[in-house]
C-alpha cells in the first residue's frame, strides 16, 4: 500500500494504480523478496496463479534484490533510453542468518554406497558456492548460498555430491537383499492384467482421465448422486473443482476430443476410481465422510472394422458392445447367464441390460441416449459398458476350476419355432428350457426373430436351437423326441407359447 490505498497483492499481482501506461514518464522500481509461505497462502486465498507467485512461493534467492534492481535499470536506460535519477535505498532491517550444515564423510560414504575420495567431495561441494567454514578428518561445516532454497540438511548436501559425482559412478553391490511378500487373493492386479491384454489384443485402446472434474457434470442430474458430490476446497479452476462419480463422462470427453480430430472408430476401457461423499457424516471424521469404488468402462463408438473393399461397413451396435462385456465377465470366472438379467433406471441409457448376482449390482451395458451424446456434442452413436469392479472380484473368491474329459458321444441340434406374446422375453424361455432338461440340454440358442401381423397382433416368433448331449451314451431318436417333448409342454404351460409349423 502507498500512504492512502492498496497497490498491489504483494508477490502475487500487481494493481492497475501502480501499473505503467503509454503516458508514464517516471518509473520507481522495487525489488523485493517475499516470504513463500505468504504468498503461497495469499495465492491459494485470492485463487490468483501468477508468474510471480509460481517463483516467489517456491523460494528466491533474498540476497539478489539489488542485483536485480540495477539490471533492470541498466536496460531501461540502454533500451528505452531512460536515466537514473537516483541512489539505491535498501531497506533490510532484519538480516538472514548464515545457514550453516555439518556433514560428516561417514554418512556420506554410507548414502552414497561407496567411499568417495574426502578431495573429491570438498571439489564438488565448492564448485556448487558452498563455503568450506571449518574442516576435520571425520566431517566440515559448510555455509549455504541463500539462493539455494532447496539445500536445508546433510541429506541434501550428499544429493548434491552424488549428482556432480554421477549415479552411473556407484557400483552395483555383491549382495542382493529381497523380501517374500503375501499377495491377498483374489489378485486384483493379476485380473486387471489379465482383462487389459485380452481386451487390447482384441482392438481395444487403454485410456486414463482426470479424476478431477467439473462438478456440473454430476448437479442437477438423477443419474447420479449431487449430495455425495467430493468437492475441492481449493479446486486449480472451475473445470477441476470435483471428483469424479463415473467413468462415463470423462470417456464421452476423450470420445468428442477424438471425432474433432476425426477419429471416429474407436474401441476404449478404463480402469479407475470413482469418489462419494457420505452427507449424513461429519467433515470433521474424512476416514468415515468419504468412500471409493473400483469402477470398469467400456466404449465402442463408430464402425467395427477398418472400411476394405471386400466387405460392406458394419457399425457398432448393442449387441457388439454386449459381445465384449460378456467375454470380461467370463474371462473372470462369472458364467453371465447365471447372472439375473434387467434393463436400467439410469436417463443416460436409450437401452440397457443389467446384470446382478445375489441381489448385487454387476454390469450394465447399453447405448448412450441423444439427449446425453448432445452434452458433449458427440453425433455418432456410442456403446457403453459398465461393471462394478470390486463387485466383480469380490467373485472371484468362490471361483473353482474344474476339469474334465472330452465328451466321448456326439451332440445333437435342433430348432424350434415358437409363437409367443410381444412382452415375453428370451432370457425367460432359456431359463424354462433349462429348468426342464438339466442333464442332457447343453446350450439354448436365438438364431431369428420374426414380427409381422400375419402372425396375429401382439405376437412374435423365437426361432431357439437346442443342442443335446449325454455324456454317458449316444442319443436316440426316441431319447430326442421325449426331451423336446417335453420342452414343448413346457413352453406351452409357463410362457403360453404355441409351436410353429
Amino acid at each position: 500500500c502507498n500512504d492512502s490505498e492498496p497497490m498491489c497483492i504483494a508477490g502475487v499481482f500487481g494493481g492497475i494504480g501502480s501499473g505503467i501506461t503509454e503516458k508514464t514518464v517516471n518509473v520507481f522500481l522495487e525489488s523485493a523478496w517475499f516470504n513463500p509461505i505468504a504468498v503461497r497462502r495469499t495465492s491459494s486465498r485470492h485463487g490468483l496463479h501468477t508468474d510471480a507467485s509460481f517463483r516467489f512461493e517456491r523460494g528466491a534467492d533474498i540476497d539478489i534484490t539489488v542485483t536485480a534492481l540495477k539490471r533492470a535499470a541498466l536496460l531501461i536506460r540502454e533500451i528505452a533510453g531512460g536515466k537514473i535519477s537516483s541512489d539505491i535505498v535498501d531497506a533490510y532491517p532484519v538480516r538472514t542468518p548464515v545457514r550453516r550444515v555439518q556433514v560428516s564423510y561417514r554418512n556420506i560414504n554410507r548414502l552414497v554406497g561407496k567411499v568417495i575420495d574426502i578431495p573429491i567431495i570438498r571439489k564438488i561441494l565448492l564448485s556448487l558456492d558452498f563455503i568450506v567454514i571449518s574442516e576435520s578428518g571425520e566431517g566440515m561445516e559448510l555455509q549455504i548460498p541463500n539462493y539455494r532454497v532447496d539445500v536445508s540438511g546433510e541429506a541434501d548436501l550428499v544429493e548434491e555430491i552424488l549428482r556432480i559425482y554421477g549415479y552411473n559412478n556407484v557400483e552395483t553391490g555383491e549382495h542382493l537383499k529381497s523380501t517374500l511378500s503375501y499377495i491377498e487373493k483374489p489378485d486384483r492386479e493379476k485380473a486387471y492384467n489379465t482383462i487389459a491384454d485380452m481386451l487390447a489384443a482384441n482392438g481395444f485402446n487403454e485410456m486414463m482421465s482426470n479424476s478431477l472434474v467439473p462438478s456440473a457434470w454430476f448437479e442437477n442430474n438423477d443419474d447420479f448422486e449431487p449430495d455425495k458430490i467430493v468437492r475441492l476446497a481449493n479446486p486449480l479452476s472451475s473445470d477441476l473443482n470435483a471428483m469424479r462419480q463415473s467413468l462415463l463422462p470423462g470417456g464421452l470427453s476423450a470420445i468428442a476430443w477424438n471425432n474433432n480430430r476425426q477419429n471416429f472408430n474407436l474401441r476404449l476401457f478404463e480402469f479407475g476410481t470413482c469418489y462419494f461423499r457420505d452427507p449424513g457424516v461429519k467433515l470433521s471424521d474424512p476416514v468415515s465422510s468419504y468412500s471409493e469404488r473400483k469402477d470398469f468402462d467400456l466404449f465402442i463408438t463408430g464402425m467395427r472394422t477398418a472400411k476394405v473393399w471386400n466387405s460392406d461397413d458394419k457399425p457398432s451396435d448393442f449387441f457388439f458392445l454386449r459381445s465384449f462385456l460378456e467375454m470380461v465377465l467370463k474371462r473372470l470366472g462369472i458364467d453371465p447367464d447365471s447372472t439375473v438379467k434387467g434393463s436400467s433406471d439410469k436417463k443416460y441409457f436409450s437401452e440397457s441390460l443389467t446384470y446382478s448376482v445375489g441381489g448385487r449390482f454387476l454390469a450394465s451395458a447399453g447405448m448412450i441416449s441423444a439427449q446425453y451424446l448432445e452434452k458433449f456434442d458427440i453425433k455418432q452413436d456410442v456403446c457403453y459398458g459398465h461393471i462394478d469392479w470390486g463387485t466383480a472380484i469380490s467373485m472371484l473368491k468362490g471361483n473353482t476350476i474344474l476339469h474334465r474329459p472330452l465328451p466321448r458321444y456326439p451332440a445333437v441340434k435342433r430348432d424350434l419355432a415358437l409363437l409367443v406374446d410381444s412382452d415375453m422375453k428370451y432370457e425367460e424361455l432359456r431359463k424354462i428350457a433349462f429348468s426342464t432338461e438339466k442333464i442332457i440340454l447343453r446350450e439354448v440358442g436365438l438364431f431369428d426373430v420374426y414380427e409381422h401381423e400375419s402372425l396375429g397382433k401382439g405376437k412374435k416368433s423365437y426361432a431357439l436351437s437346442f443342442v443335446l448331449r449325454d455324456d454317458l451314451r449316444t442319443l436316440n431318436e426316441k431319447n430326442i423326441e421325449k426331451i423336446m417333448n417335453n420342452l414343448i409342454r413346457a413352453f406351452e404351460k409357463s410362457a403360453g407359447a404355441t409351436v410353429r409349423k
